[in-house]
């Protein structure tokens, strides 16, 4: 298996650590490539476009972050299912879950760019965005529509990568996605004037190229893990494998974002100098959290092969090993940011009023975001072993029913931007405590399931 074999990472055999951080980093660059493409959307618009414009991408970023974590979400299922023919030598159903996965990946593509086109005003109004910054948002919204099937089909075929152990060729897709759509963000937006048209299309542009690329990828690949078009076709054990996995992973997604819409709603009710405030610190937030996520999501992969494999030990080290990288990594993030404090958020701003938003977010949510490791990384274990309900319904209630219920029946009372920032924190401890139990619970029974009884002795 020539050179897919010395891309590829052995997870059932050899010293984790090292391991670990060669998948996970790379996974950890491509989602920060994959935010930056609207980073570099809201930072073009602030500096060249003005407040109005900024906060029309920003006050939308929730909902198009609803709709990456769903497919994002989905797109694990393909993981997993890859992940555990491999580990459990099943190798000639390899190939129909791969074209299974790349089948549902355009299905769903489509179907979810539709339903965004449909409701795009009515999603506007749902997060109450002001007058102003209306006209650039609902335009912004629908033209990150068009790229949903694009990055739908990027994420599983990247999912497919990543299950066999390659995490380092979706980066390098994003990458020239990254560099094409800021190059086409100056030109679109500076010398041809296009305004917030012209930074939508661009990151259209740059996300149907990152799609080719990632299909290129994956028909080079060697058998079984190459993508054939003539082939594609779904299958009906992998599909519902995938979906029984994917299905609750991309619904918490989507929630944990919907809930962060209505956050925005009220956010939204202070101005547009909150929402900039708010969305250029939000930003920086996401490049904490996906070190954590990427850990979390190295703990599926690599457990989800030694789990077939009927390794226990590897998978309780790949668990310990991902916690621990995990906090480190979003620690060391979350102090690194506040402390630069106002000139990390001139990036994305020079309004004072902004800044003085944004620093209220980094101390409460920035600068705790290691929190998020405490939860993210036992989920990601356990939808390794194929628990992906369980971890789902735990991040939905404290993520999303929780919040929701603040805003609409406690804020009317406080009504202050602080008590908006502090709930996230106290909802985070309410999902370690009931996460690292639930983790507990299943490692005990899922490990039970696979573990050899010990030779009997003389």
């Amino acid at each position: 298996m020539g050179k897919s074999k010395r891309r590829n990472i052995d997870m059932l055999n050899g010293p984790l650590p090292k391991k670990i951080l060669l998948f996970a980093i790379p996974l950890a660059l491509t989602s920060i490539l994959q935010q930056l493409l609207n980073s570099a959307d809201a930072s073009i618009a602030g500096r060249f476009l003005g407040g109005s414009a900024l906060a029309g991408i920003g006050g939308v970023s929730p909902i198009s972050a609803m709709f990456v974590n769903l497919f994002v979400g989905l797109s694990i299922g393909a993981n997993v299912v890859v992940a555990m023919r491999i580990g459990n030598g099943q190798m000639q159903r390899v190939g129909a879950a791969v074209h299974t996965a790349m089948a549902l990946a355009i299905i769903v593509g489509l179907a979810l760019m539709a339903c965004g086109l449909l409701l795009a005003e009515w999603i506007l109004d749902a997060v109450a965005m002001p007058a102003d910054s209306y006209g650039d948002g609902l335009l912004y919204l629908r033209l990150f529509f068009g790229t949903v099937p694009f990055m739908t089909v990027y994420n599983f075929a990247s999912a497919i990568l990543r299950a066999h152990g390659d995490s380092r060729r979706p980066l390098y897709a994003l990458a020239v996605a990254a560099v094409l759509n800021i190059g086409l963000n100056f030109l679109f937006a500076g010398p041809l004037g296009w305004g917030v048209a012209g930074i939508g299309v661009a990151t259209i542009i740059a996300c149907a190229a990152c799609a080719a690329l990632a299909v290129t990828f994956i028909m080079g690949e060697d058998e079984p893990y190459r993508f054939h078009p003539r082939q594609l076709r779904i299958t009906g054990p992998e599909l519902r494998e995938i979906l029984r996995i994917g299905i609750p992973a991309g619904i918490q997604g989507a929630v944990f974002s919907l809930s962060n819409t209505v956050v925005q709603a009220a956010i939204n009710s202070f101005g547009s100098a909150a929402i900039a405030g708010s969305a250029a610190t939000l930003n920086f937030e996401y490049y904490t959290y996906f070190f954590v996520n990427a850990f979390a999501q190295t703990a599926v992969t690599f457990t989800s092969q030694n789990y077939a494999a009927r390794n226990v030990e590897r998978c309780r080290a790949v668990y310990r090993w991902c916690q621990l990288f995990g906090l480190a990594s979003s620690l060391a993030l979350g102090i690194t940011f506040t402390a630069l404090g106002r000139t990390a958020l001139s990036i994305f701003t020079t309004d004072p009023v902004a800044w003085s938003f944004g620093m209220m977010r980094m101390w409460f949510i920035e600068l705790l975001d290691w929190m998020t490791s405490l939860y993210d990384v036992p989920a990601g274990a356990m939808r390794g072993m194929g628990w992906s309900t369980l971890p789902a319904v735990v991040t939905i209630f404290g993520s999303c029913v929780l919040r929701i219920a603040f805003v609409a029946w406690v804020f009317p009372y406080t009504q202050t931007f602080v008590s908006l920032m502090a709930l996230y924190p106290v909802t985070w401890l309410f999902m370690i405590a009931v996460m690292q139990v639930a983790y507990a619970l299943v490692k005990r029974r899922a490990y039970g399931k696979i573990q050899k009884p010990a030779p009997a002795t003389a």
